[in-house]
């Protein structure tokens, strides 16, 4: 198989990861066939923003597929930015002192040394201009819009 060099930065450091497709592995299999999985069957996790999305409550999986919570009236997933206080999954979870709402949630963009509350609700639109100076003087933050 292929090797895949993917330069990347970790705390600091430069380093090189080196990736296989595994994909490309079918190759190596006789009578080896591919077949498209639709996006009921999963939700890709690659960081923590996509974490968010499935952690909380706008999905649940019931009988092995992925049903979006028929409270959201959005057919979009919300838009989702988050700083590098967020990046390492532990960050990210220390930063939360229970699972908050998002399923009225359309988007979402905060950076900082931003705490969220027990029983928040994410509504509409939230970005670090709606935060204000909150985000500052308070460390645990509370959003109920």
């Amino acid at each position: 198989m292929e090797i895949i060099p993917n330069p990347k930065e970790v705390d600091g450091v430069k380093v090189l990861q080196l990736e296989t497709a595994a994909g490309a592995a079918i190759r190596f299999f006789d009578k080896a066939i591919g077949i498209n999985v639709p996006r009921s069957r999963f939700l890709p996790v690659k960081a923590t923003s996509d974490l968010l999305l499935v952690q909380w409550d706008l999905y649940t999986l019931q009988d092995g597929l992925v049903i979006r919570n028929q409270a959201r009236a959005n057919p979009e997933n919300p838009s989702i930015e988050l700083g590098p206080e967020f990046k390492k999954v532990s960050y990210f979870l220390s930063r939360f002192k229970s699972i908050p709402s998002i399923v009225e949630l359309d988007s979402l963009k905060v950076a900082g040394d931003v705490w969220f509350g027990v029983g928040a609700i994410l509504k509409s639109e939230l970005r670090d201009s709606t935060l204000g100076a909150q985000k500052s003087l308070q460390r645990v933050l509370f959003f109920k819009i």
